[in-house]
């Protein structure tokens, strides 16, 4: 089965192709973008097919990373995944970004515990703690530092994406090994996540958190009667 998997939800505008069967990677294409998603999805997702030298009739899955992320790359992604999925008859799987960091973690480091964690500004920290099977021990969640530090010392985990070493600083009397400390893993890895997903409801944004932009009262319209 070959996975056409997409990634929007940083400054990415990343696709692959990934042969499930062979559990090897095809093609792909990546664009750091920082925004500008939507305008270029369709041609990243084109030179990724090309290079894996397949058309869209030959996919049998599509997936997407769901987030937490950018609110409009998010969206941009499992927009397009849900499209192609309704447009070519195949299941479309999500993939959140914290249990793609920590399989790349286990990757790099070995099985273990990983605390994935993204600095959401303003103190806050995106955070999902994944055993060393990737099954979840605390499900993603908008936290505070104190709350990282407590899941760090309950669980030992390696630590990775962009609030890892905050973490690590405020343990100073503990020991961390660390994985990607970036805001999104490698694209491949969510198509080999998605591969061994069953497919199940449509794909939708995980948001832990309101947008910063929102509507100003006054222009939002009055309810018909």
């Amino acid at each position: 089965m070959n996975i056409l998997a997409i990634d929007c939800s940083a400054s990415l505008c990343a696709a692959c192709v990934y042969d499930a069967a062979a559990e090897r990677e095809l093609g792909r294409k990546v664009l750091d973008l920082g925004k500008g998603h939507a305008e270029h999805l369709m041609a990243v997702i084109d030179e990724a097919l090309n290079a894996a030298n397949i058309a869209f009739p030959d996919l049998g899955r599509v997936a997407v990373s769901i987030g937490p992320g950018s609110f409009t790359g998010v969206r941009v992604g499992v927009s397009a995944v849900r499209g192609l999925a309704l447009a070519l008859n195949i299941p479309a799987v999500g993939v959140t970004t914290l249990e793609a960091l920590a399989a790349e973690t286990r990757d790099k480091l070995g099985p273990r515990n990983v605390l994935a964690a993204l600095d959401g500004g303003r103190g806050e920290i995106q955070a999902a703690v994944h055993d060393e099977a990737g099954a979840v021990l605390f499900a993603p969640a908008v936290i505070d530092l104190n709350r990282a530090t407590e899941l760090a010392a309950q669980f030992s985990p390696a630590l990775a994406g962009t609030a890892a070493q905050m973490i690590a600083s405020a343990m100073p009397s503990h020991e961390f090994s660390l994985g990607p400390l970036v805001t999104t893993a490698d694209i491949a890895v969510y198509a080999r996540l998605a591969a061994a997903k069953e497919p199940g409801e449509k794909p939708k944004p995980l948001y832990l958190r309101e947008p910063d932009a929102k509507p100003q009262a006054g222009f939002i319209l009055p309810r018909s009667s």
